[in-house]
């Protein structure tokens, strides 16, 4: 059985009945993130991305706790766990296809998007011209996937444009692109999604319950995800929660069973995992 969905924020009290099934046993239980945008902040750089110490110290606690803790990102699993700076919990990257266990040293790639990866840093390094650096769209290699990002470009609609440019003959080449906040994504024309990454990854896990708490187009796909699981009888519970801000898809909240606001809204979110009322 999974919370009903609520028509707007989510009170103490609506938030502490949403969380009862992952605090009632917490032996048994999941709490998957996304980073950007939910653990850290949206900066105008990707690279300076942080996780506050606040939200860290609380992590850790969670972890100790919990039977499963894992962030989800479009990022690298190396670059995550860098930006999170925790080496108890798990981390998926690559929108779930690359896997770093806690206590893990090199994270393992999902073979079916491996092979992609040589291809997609070649057409990454030849959309890398002149025109691109003049308007400083910025391009970010995750390994299998290439990102450009226009946010916070002189003229963002000019750098928006020729990114446009570049989706066109991403997909004339036969490779896939996503669009988030302010940036797009080349990808291999495989499945590559966080639904798949987390049904994956929780397979043999025996949970009764799994949080997911996301900002982002991308974060859909692991609602989904969770969704499947619970049709199925894989979870009994399944908790998604929305992170709204001025930039997110409307959808997102649309899906959710919990909307709760920005990064500080997060924040309280895991204070009020670790309350012992329900234990």
């Amino acid at each position: 059985m999974t919370p009903a969905r609520p028509t707007a924020d989510a009170s103490d009290a609506r938030l502490a009945e949403a969380l009862e099934p992952l605090r009632t046993d917490p032996s048994r239980a999941a709490v998957l993130l996304d980073i950007d945008g939910t653990l850290a902040p949206i900066v105008r750089y990707a690279d300076d991305a942080h996780v506050p110490e606040a939200t860290r110290a609380l992590l850790i606690e969670i972890a100790r706790r919990y039977k499963v803790v894992a962030c989800v990102s479009g990022r690298r699993a190396s670059d995550a766990r860098r930006i999170v700076s925790i080496g108890t919990i798990s981390y998926l990257g690559s929108h779930g296809t690359e896997l770093l266990r806690a206590g893990g040293i090199e994270p393992v790639l999902d073979p079916a998007v491996r092979d992609w990866g040589r291809r997609i840093q070649a057409f990454g390094r030849e959309a890398d011209n002149p025109e691109l650096r003049r308007l400083r769209v910025r391009i970010e290699d995750k390994g299998s996937i290439v990102a450009f990002h226009w946010r916070g470009a002189p003229d963002e609609e000019a750098a928006r444009a020729a990114i446009d440019t570049i989706a066109g003959r991403a997909e004339q080449s036969g490779l896939r692109t996503h669009w988030g906040r302010k940036v797009l994504e080349v990808r291999p024309p495989v499945r590559m999604d966080k639904g798949a990454g987390i049904q994956s990854f929780l397979e043999d896990a025996d949970l009764d319950a799994a949080m997911y708490v996301g900002d982002d187009v991308t974060d859909l796909d692991a609602f989904r995800g969770l969704g499947e699981m619970l049709a199925e009888g894989k979870l009994r519970h399944a908790l998604r929660v929305c992170v709204r801000s001025e930039e997110g898809p409307s959808e997102l909240a649309d899906e959710a069973d919990v909307v709760v606001d920005g990064t500080d809204g997060v924040r309280h979110l895991l204070e009020t995992l670790l309350h012992d009322d329900a234990q």
